[in-house]
């Protein structure tokens, strides 16, 4: 057998054309045998651990290690699929990565090779400091890097066996249908692994056949809240349009017999709750919105539901914090954490430890089987989805995820408003209906107003609010003439705010700024 050190110099000798299309070959090659390796390791950590998945952690890692302006650039750029665009770009990366590594074993083998099985390292180092991560996390990972580098080793030799007196196109063409079928192996894998982690699962039948108690309280919808205006954003957000914002590429799945909560820390009393004992509680409904930090002004990334779920301040009261706590500390299944002042967890605000969204169990994404609501905050430091953890704590001990990245402790949500109607930027010249939503959640919303072009500030409708923890419409009739026009609107909060015209960014506590949409009527 022709030593890779030899079979390296030998491929390296091509020049011209010939050097050019060994070259192309090199390169796939290393594709090829990244992608197979790839796919063996997606298909092993379904079998063994969907959680260390190699994909999901390095993807899990950079989001970790990800600066706050950063992930708000993300979120700017793809919304509510940044997760789809980061496993692009890392999937992209890796393509790169993988044709320099059948390039360096042309040349300088087995260099090329070790870089292949270091991508299978990275993702094992990756995987392994998870929160939780398991016995079986890093295996995937290594695996998908030997196959990876061996098969270079394999394809590139097979290359280079065909030596100046053999025909160098049968060998090309081996080396072709080679690297093919590497390729389709395993994307095959790949795919496989996919398909089973989204059809086998068993968490997601539990939930189907879930039935939750009976709320011993619900709060009604009022008549008026709902203009009946086309286009505009209804009042309770469906689940499956309810944004999406959080730092999991997997979403955790807990089945709820397993499910535990533990209230501890500055606390007198230890607590552990069980999904049974949860189940057995006086649970309440309760309209709230919810809004995302990373929410730019006029942004979609807020949404109103019912949530179904049992007081915290409650379960707080049973631990019964000690009078130096002023933070607790939630945890996620997957280790996120979220700092929240105890205050808006004690007070009178309906801050709930929620186990259904618009008379359903939480869908998965949305948190099954609990998570935490609480009104007036940003998700960002209150609505922990997968909740397994509250630590009662101070916020000069212990520092949340995202405030441990530049983002403001305590994350109270701002007066903001959003234009919604008319959508099209092309509109009929006339009388228009201009529409949109206000919110300031756990203060309310007194009015609405809107300017047309430099005009003076005209009251909006103000629709029936539901309570002062949710959004409310607004509309107004404008005449516009032929022509472009810009329209803004504002908010006046209960509290006799009105919304600031200074424009600021997502980080580190909120976008601000008059929303303002452009017009051509006709």
């Amino acid at each position: 057998m022709t030593p890779p050190a030899e079979a390296g110099s030998r491929i390296a000798s091509g020049t011209g054309a010939a050097g050019r299309t060994d070259r192309g070959l090199a390169a796939g090659a290393g594709v090829a045998a990244v992608v197979l390796g790839a796919g063996v390791g997606e298909a092993l950590a379904a079998l063994l651990a969907p959680r260390a998945s190699p994909f999901a952690a390095i993807g899990s890692a950079l989001i970790d290690l990800a600066p706050a302006w950063a992930k708000d650039a993300a979120i700017a750029l793809f919304g509510t699929a940044d997760k789809i665009a980061l496993l692009v770009l890392i999937g992209a990366v890796l393509l790169g990565v993988a044709a320099v590594a059948g390039l360096l074993e042309r040349r300088r083998a087995p260099w090329g090779a070790v870089l292949a099985a270091a991508l299978g390292v990275l993702g094992a180092i990756a995987a392994v400091t998870r929160a939780d991560a398991g016995v079986f996390t890093p295996v995937p990972s290594i695996i998908a890097g030997a196959v990876a580098a061996v098969t270079l080793t394999l394809l590139l030799r097979r290359r280079a066996a065909a030596g100046p007196g053999t025909d160098a196109g049968m060998s090309r063409r081996s080396l072709l249908i080679a690297g093919g079928a590497a390729t389709v192996v395993g994307i095959a894998a790949a795919v496989w692994a996919t398909t089973r982690a989204t059809g086998e699962r068993s968490v997601a039948a539990i939930r189907a056949a879930l039935r939750l108690p009976a709320p011993r309280s619900t709060q009604p919808v009022p008549g008026g809240a709902d203009l009946g205006i086309p286009d505009l954003a209804p009042v309770i957000t469906p689940n499956d349009e309810f944004y999406r914002i959080d730092t999991a590429l997997i979403v955790p799945e807990i089945d709820p017999a397993a499910w535990r909560l533990r209230i501890h820390g500055l606390v007198e009393n230890e607590i552990e709750i069980t999904w049974d004992e949860l189940l057995s509680l006086p649970l309440s409904e309760h309209i709230v919105t919810l809004a995302c930090v990373s929410n730019e002004v006029g942004g979609a990334l807020i949404g109103n539901a019912r949530w179904l779920g049992y007081p915290i301040r409650e379960l707080l009261a049973r631990a019964r914090p000690l009078p130096e706590a002023d933070m607790v500390l939630s945890r996620s299944q997957d280790g996120f954490t979220a700092g929240t002042p105890l205050e808006a967890l004690t007070d009178d605000r309906d801050a709930l430890l929620a186990v259904g969204m618009n008379g359903e169990p939480l869908p998965i994404q949305h948190g099954f089987p609990v998570r935490m609501v609480v009104p007036g905050l940003y998700g960002y430091v209150s609505a922990t989805k997968w909740v397994v953890d509250l630590e009662v704590t101070r916020f000069d001990r212990a520092r949340a995820y995202w405030s441990d990245r530049g983002w403001s402790e305590r994350g109270p949500i701002k007066l903001q408003s959003r234009i919604d109607v008319p959508r099209a930027h092309d509109i009929p010249a006339g009388e228009v209906t201009v529409a949109g939503v206000a919110w300031h959640q756990h203060v309310g919303v007194a009015g609405v107003e809107v300017q047309v072009d430099d005009g003076p500030w005209m009251p909006a409708r103000l629709a029936t609010a539901i309570s002062a923890d949710t959004w409310v419409q607004w509309s107004l009739r404008a005449v516009l003439a032929p022509g472009e026009h810009v329209l803004r609107c504002r908010a006046l909060s209960a509290d006799g705010t009105t919304q600031t015209s200074d424009t600021a960014p997502p980080a580190p506590d909120g976008a601000t700024g008059w929303h303002t949409r452009r017009f051509v009527a006709a």
